[in-house]
């Protein structure tokens, strides 16, 4: 089927599914498959559902005009979401790093929306099906377009900018991020650098973090670039404070002067630096600027502070990797109060590196002083220490709420794999 024929059955029926037990009447059905499923076998039941029209790349015994059989359902999606990305000419910023993607992506979309028309990618929606499916909601009246990218190998970033045809760019930061995927260090960078390398011969503009040596030297060659961070750059700031939240005083806009944020962590002062960034290239008012950045809240377990009775946590347990780990035990050690509990989930992805990178983990945690340390999961298992060991989430809430802490700072961090965010559920629901 012809991408343009497509396309005009996209603008009349305006909504895709992917997920055949959410298909609401006039949607389009784009029967994904994996290694554990096949959204083919749904058609027919997608069809009496009351699909619009259903995507198939397999032969369906059901005969009904509404199934459309192209060669591979994946590749019709991403073409689609090509030729209705080519429908607009606003700006479309996509941002990728190893930390902090989604915190600036939601920074940076309220800053934008304050002042423009601006969609942005839900959640972390931001792989090879959840990208398309963003574009794919972007509507006419959009004035800007701010879409996320994760990656886990190389070329992968490349190939989101093939069908998202960015105009500008922002890589958060180069750290230990999928190592087993990207082969390294190295290899991250380079990952992440086919961001800026699809860029470069574009006259477009990039957003480059410059308190990291790898970012600068990623936007070699670039003839449109920004800066941004706490030293020498376009945009510089400082911390003012973190304990617990913080506070970024922005030196190169007196008219920002200081923002008093909702954010827990040291770490957050670049992700508030690239929002301010940004809406400032796109002449978004200063008193909009700040009251965006001060009223964001974040959500969905990243660096969020839950007071649960006497108690104060920090639950910051969407994502973790050695860099991200390491600033969070960091940052956490230099909160005011003295009693401290940390709950600490295994890292996933690191490959070869993962007993290293959880060893080194070990050596960070026993530099500083805490009233107690619970490290779940087999890679933490692996390694000799003295804190206390679990297999499970689950068996660390129970510790947690028979410990029935009062008056400790907890700090709760893991990767999305380890659920640690259950650690808590005993304490918080009895608070």
């Amino acid at each position: 089927m012809i991408i343009s024929e497509l396309y005009q059955l996209y603008k009349k029926n305006p909504f895709i599914q992917t997920d055949s037990r959410k298909i609401k009447k006039g949607e389009i059905f784009f029967a994904l498959k994996g290694d554990n499923f096949n959204g083919n076998l749904f058609a027919e039941e997608a069809i009496h559902k009351g699909a619009a029209a259903v995507i198939v790349d397999e032969d369906i015994a059901f005969k009904h005009e509404g199934i459309l059989k192209v060669d591979n359902v994946l590749h019709t999606l991403q073409e689609l979401a090509k030729y209705h990305r080519q429908q607009f000419s606003i700006p479309f910023l996509a941002i990728t790093g190893s930390n902090g993607k989604t915190t600036t992506k939601e920074l940076i979309h309220a800053v934008l929306s304050s002042h423009y028309i601006t969609y942005t990618t839900e959640g972390n929606l931001n792989n090879h099906i959840g990208i398309p499916l963003t574009i794919l909601k972007v509507k006419a009246d959009a004035q800007m377009a701010v879409i996320e990218m994760g990656a886990n190998h190389q070329k992968e970033i490349e190939g989101y900018c093939t069908y998202t045809l960015p105009t500008h760019g922002l890589i958060t930061n180069i750290g230990k991020a999928h190592l087993e995927g990207f082969g390294g260090i190295e290899g991250v960078k380079k990952g992440k650098g086919e961001l800026f390398d699809f860029l470069r011969n574009k006259q477009a503009t990039v957003f480059v973090y410059n308190d990291q040596d790898a970012l600068k030297d990623l936007s070699k060659g670039l003839t449109h670039t920004i800066t941004y961070g706490t030293q020498k750059a376009d945009i510089k700031g400082n911390i003012i404070q973190a304990k617990p939240f913080l506070s970024v005083h922005i030196e190169s806009a007196k008219e920002l002067d200081t923002l008093q944020t909702q954010l827990v962590g040291d770490y957050n002062c670049a992700n508030v630096l690239a929002a301010v960034a940004v809406g400032m290239h796109f002449n978004v008012p200063a008193e909009k600027i700040k009251e965006a950045v001060e009223g964001y809240t974040p959500t969905n377990s990243r660096s969020q502070l839950i007071q649960s009775g006497s108690n104060d946590i920090v639950l910051d347990a969407y994502n973790a990797n050695p860099s991200s780990m390491s600033l969070a035990i960091q940052n956490f050690a230099q909160q005011p109060n003295p009693h401290k509990i940390l709950l600490l989930g295994s890292m996933a992805e690191l490959g070869e590196a993962s007993e290293k990178e959880h060893q080194q983990i070990i050596d960070l945690i026993q530099t500083y002083s805490w009233d107690s340390v619970v490290l779940v999961g087999k890679e933490f298992a692996k390694i000799k220490h003295p804190f206390h060991q679990f297999s499970n989430a689950e068996e660390a809430g129970l510790w947690l709420k028979n410990y029935a802490p009062k008056h400790k700072a907890i700090l709760v961090k893991g990767s999305r794999s380890s659920t640690m965010e259950k650690t808590i559920e005993g304490i918080v629901h009895n608070a």
